[in-house]
């Protein structure tokens, strides 16, 4: 049950998240209060407006633990909005809280096809490959970690992952920045990479930036 309610609490900051950004679309709009307002833009807006307040009362019925309208709530959110990443990758939440791996997938595949590099639906997705697709998981990890340099709990399953195809110096580099992010890892890593990985992992090269001096 844990695992599922830390999933909810990233489900209800991605739905704000999506809801300031579909205030910043309002406000534009306003901007243009001269012109009359054209059926189309109207209803667009109003379907915009439904979707989020689906999406809102999904996330609340998930965090009561009735699933089954939340799922119904997101499938709704899709009738409107049938590229909505958020829905899709609550869906695929419910489905993999449920074990159901091969609906999650699909559901974190669309998600993704939304926005490539939505990071929940990315890390989401490596978990679930982990045991089944290593070399994808490791792949979807590195891209994470790639973009968020401060992603422990991704440099974490990165390095079990990386443990998990014997390549052990790797693995060593990723436990130690998890733990450098956040040093309550330290007690999830594995025992032999323990120690290590208490100590300051090797810098990244940095890239030098446009016009910067040489």
């Amino acid at each position: 049950m844990k695992k599922r309610v830390r999933l909810w609490t990233g489900l209800a900051v991605a739905v704000l998240a999506a809801n300031m950004a579909a205030g910043c679309v309002q406000l534009s709009k306003g901007n243009s209060s001269t012109a009359p307002a054209s059926s189309h833009s109207v209803s667009a807006s109003t379907a915009a407006s439904e979707a989020g307040a689906l999406l809102q009362a999904g996330v609340r019925q998930g965090e009561s633990h009735d699933f089954v309208a939340a799922a119904r709530s997101f499938r709704q959110v899709l009738n409107l909005d049938p590229a909505n990443k958020l829905a899709w990758y609550n869906l695929g939440v419910i489905a993999q809280g449920d074990n159901r791996t091969a609906e999650a997938l699909v559901a974190y595949d669309n998600s993704l096809k939304a926005d490539p590099n939505f990071e929940s639906a990315l890390y989401n997705k490596a978990i679930l490959l982990g045991s089944t697709d290593t070399e994808q998981a490791i792949t979807i990890l590195q891209h994470i970690v790639g973009a968020d340099p401060k992603a422990s709990t991704a440099f974490l399953h990165l390095g079990q992952a990386l443990a998990q195809k014997g390549r052990d110096s790797e693995a060593k580099d990723a436990f130690g920045r998890a733990v450098h992010a956040d040093p309550s890892l330290q007690p999830l890593v594995p025992e032999r990479f323990r120690v290590a990985a208490g100590a300051a992992p090797t810098p990244q090269p940095t890239v030098p930036q446009a016009g910067a001096k040489r």
